[in-house]
């Protein structure tokens, strides 16, 4: 029967995770690709589990994914400890990684980090949809999310609405949209999304008239670049209404319908640890939520 989880092999694990590559992670440890290969299978071998898909980069498996989490909490607990002891420890500053949607790095969330003092961080952009995953994966200690149900270990806590504007250069309605039901044409016209997982505009589309947006789409995987491309006329696209209200008050951008909208609810998960980086991170994110993000 297993009675404990050697940390040897723990944090090899969380090494080979982290560089990518059994060889990157023997260099990191200061150890030879063979020792860090043979902790790996010890620690496989002792949980009874495969831990690791030997892809390039190397990711963990589910049962992994539960013990890089745990390694991850453990090196934060310890770097904690160390803090409150006045000690620098291995003399590397805090790090903390969060993952955050595009829009939110885009328009509110980098000046929350400018009120936490002493962190580095580590940011992971990834849709609001999917966030949540790399929390269940170990990969980050923080998320800002869409899902208000708590991935296990974590805590959540809600942020406020993000609200999207339907809009498009008036150029671009003049061409596509005039004199056309609304629901028919955006069934038909140019869309831009932000990637091929992106079924935002889709949703808003079908909500006006059954219909998803057209099949001609622009792929632009940057907010500002999304914004660019829609007041450039290349399609139309729900955008912030942050980044949208200049444009629009500028007339470079117009709203498709007026009084329509698509609101996304937001979350901050994070580990269940009594961590006072996380603590003091945590804060600082709500704090400027309710500052810019609608009840």
């Amino acid at each position: 029967m297993m009675t404990e989880l050697p940390l040897e092999q723990v944090r090899t694990l969380l090494a080979v995770v982290d560089e990518g590559t059994f060889d990157a992670a023997a260099v990191a440890l200061h150890v030879t690709p063979s020792a860090v290969s043979q902790r790996v299978k010890a620690l496989e071998q002792r949980t009874g589990r495969v831990l690791l898909q030997r892809t390039k980069p190397v990711r963990p498996t589910e049962s992994g994914a539960v013990l890089v989490r745990y390694a991850r909490q453990l090196a934060r607990l310890e770097r904690d400890a160390w803090g409150e002891l006045g000690l620098s420890g291995t003399g590397e500053p805090t790090r903390v990684s969060v993952a955050v949607n595009a829009d939110s790095l885009a328009t509110w969330f980098l000046p929350a980090l400018t009120r936490v003092a002493g962190l580095c961080f580590e940011l992971h952009r990834e849709d609001e949809d999917h966030t949540a995953a790399l929390l269940r994966e170990g990969l980050v200690m923080a998320a800002v999310t869409s899902s208000p149900d708590p991935v296990p270990g974590c805590t959540v806590r809600p942020l406020g609405r993000m609200r999207y504007l339907p809009v498009a250069a008036p150029g671009f309605i003049t061409a596509h949209l005039d004199g056309r039901p609304m629901p028919e044409a955006l069934s038909r016209a140019p869309v831009v999304a932000f990637d091929r997982k992106d079924d935002f505009q889709d949703g808003f589309a079908r909500r006006l008239g059954g219909r998803p947006a057209g099949p001609f789409r622009h792929h632009v995987p940057t907010s500002e670049g999304f914004l660019d491309a829609v007041a450039a006329g290349l399609g139309w696209g729900l955008v912030p209404e942050v980044q949208a209200g200049p444009l629009l008050d500028r007339g470079r951008l117009a709203l498709l319908t007026p009084g329509e909208y698509m609101d996304v609810t937001l979350h901050w998960q994070q580990w269940r640890l009594d961590s006072p980086a996380l603590a003091a991170l945590a804060d600082a994110v709500t704090a400027t939520a309710a500052e810019t993000l609608r009840r």
